[in-house]
């Protein structure tokens, strides 16, 4: 496994080494010693599965008490994912950072806790699974505007513009959302 860190305690794009031949692949996803050493001792403690369709935007979401730090892949299809760092302290605050993830080229992105994230699907379909470090809190969950323009995410949107959630369309402004210390 290759680890490309995108910033200083910030996401890592994790690079899988593939094994393949005319029956197939074979690849590691995950070595607890390897992502200690790359990325810090985190233990995760819930899986996530989703499947949207083309166009569909998820995000910028977090949660404020019970921070979630995410090991996101594409298992089928392709999304533009990202990661807002929220975290007052750090020196990326206010940064965003994405990635291209597909089931082609089968990377990973490692975001901390403290980071708001989402992802377009620009793919017909797109199966995307996470592990997160906490569990999900409904009562906590916060919602960063995909579209802040304080953020400056380029967002490669097809013509016909994103599929948002009632949820997402409600989210708040970089200014007004609640921030990590």
């Amino acid at each position: 496994m290759e680890f490309k860190p995108l910033a200083p305690n910030g996401p890592v794009l994790m690079i899988p080494a593939v094994h393949g031949d005319e029956r197939g692949f074979f690849m590691e996803t995950f070595r607890q010693n390897e992502f200690e050493a790359q990325c810090g001792h985190h233990v995760f403690v819930q899986d996530n599965h989703s499947k949207s369709r083309q166009n569909v935007l998820r995000g910028l979401h977090y949660q404020l008490e019970h921070p979630q730090g995410k090991l996101v892949r594409v298992i089928r299809g392709q999304v533009y994912d990202v990661a807002v760092d929220l975290r007052a302290s750090s020196p990326t605050f206010g940064q965003s950072f994405s990635a291209l993830l597909d089931d082609a080229n089968r990377h990973m992105l490692w975001v901390p806790p403290g980071f708001a994230h989402g992802f377009l699907v620009l793919s017909p379909e797109a199966e995307f699974v996470y592990k997160c470090t906490t569990y999900y809190a409904p009562e906590d969950e916060h919602c960063l505007l995909w579209d802040e323009p304080a953020l400056d995410i380029r967002w490669p949107l097809s013509a016909q513009g994103p599929i948002i959630s009632s949820k997402d369309r409600e989210g708040l402004s970089f200014t007004a959302c609640p921030k990590y210390r």
